[in-house]
């Protein structure tokens, strides 16, 4: 029947009056070509475009990336222990202290050396300077230093290669004392390193001790933490840099070392049990430093001051 809209095919019309065929009209249109297949390096799904636009890995084309620590601040507390941190360049956000605090000749000092650093001088009741500083015993005194600002481990490459040296990278595996930690540090800026790699967990950071104990070095030399020590040992070994371990029973004598003009990585390990099983597999050669008599090891600070000497001297 003429006008019948519930046939196949019939012309339906829409609420604008404008006819649609039945099969026509969009389906036609839906036939229509789309033009010749793009190349396989066009297609943003094809393995030729990700190869094609594969992110450049190189020095130059690497993002810095930036880690800070876990938490916002630390507290000093005690009048000797905010003089010395004024003293060794320990950077403070803020000096407090209490209302009617004793003015001796340390507070007195602390004050002058705020005000010479520009660094805020604030009184606060002693009630509330507990409160901050957690119940410590801070004498009427306590700083305040802001978390420390890790650089990425990649970066220390890019240092070696902007001074057009070497690399020479000091890895810590476990060393869990901020005192060690500061004085490898140290040892590190004195001796031409381009950097220290730390693990994240179960391992000292750069807390207000190790700030003290490096002496001002940290502020000199960048300090990179990894979240896995043995994957960061094997990127260096992949971008051209030979691993050499600490160990009392190590394969190669320290005077024998014939590594140390090329680019390296040394790993320390911790203050009592050395390097850890998989981080010593990683390594390319275990060193030990030759002792005059039966002394079990030395400190990991002072180890990693020797092998760091002995390396800047064949270097030179």
């Amino acid at each position: 029947m003429a006008g019948n809209s519930q046939r196949k095919g019939s012309i339906k019309k829409s609420g604008k009056g404008n006819p649609t065929a039945g099969s026509g009209g969009r389906v036609k249109r839906g036939l229509e070509g789309r033009g010749p297949t793009p190349k396989a390096k066009d297609r943003e799904y094809h393995k030729a475009y990700k190869a094609a636009n594969k992110v450049d890995r190189s020095a130059a084309a690497r993002p810095k990336k930036r880690r800070t620590g876990s938490t916002d601040a630390e507290w000093i507390a005690g009048r000797n222990s905010v003089v010395e941190a004024l003293r060794e360049g320990v950077p403070i956000n803020g000096v407090y202290v209490a209302e009617g605090a004793e003015r001796d000749g340390r507070l007195r000092e602390a004050f002058a050396l705020a005000a010479d650093r520009g660094i805020s001088l604030l009184e606060v009741t002693r009630n509330e300077l507990d409160r901050m500083t957690s119940g410590a015993v801070h004498q009427g005194l306590a700083a305040r230093i802001p978390s420390y600002e890790y650089a990425h481990a990649d970066d220390l490459l890019d240092a070696a290669a902007a001074n057009g040296e070497q690399p020479l990278i000091v890895a810590l595996d476990s060393v869990t004392d901020p005192r060690n930690l500061g004085a490898i540090v140290r040892s590190a800026a004195g001796f031409g390193a381009h950097g220290v790699v730390i693990p994240e967990r179960r391992a000292a950071g750069m807390t207000a001790s190790a700030w003290k104990t490096s002496a001002g070095a940290a502020a000199r030399i960048p300090v990179a933490q990894t979240v896995n020590l043995v994957r960061q040992l094997k990127a260096y070994q992949d971008a051209g840099c030979m691993v050499i371990g600490l160990a009392a029973d190590g394969d190669v004598s320290l005077p024998d070392l014939e590594l140390a003009d090329g680019p390296l990585v040394v790993v320390v390990g911790s203050e009592g049990n050395g390097l850890g099983r998989l981080v010593a597999e990683t390594c390319d050669q275990l060193v030990s430093i030759p002792m005059a008599n039966q002394l079990e090891s030395l400190n990991a600070g002072v180890a990693a001051s020797v092998v760091l000497f002995a390396i800047s001297e064949a270097r030179r």
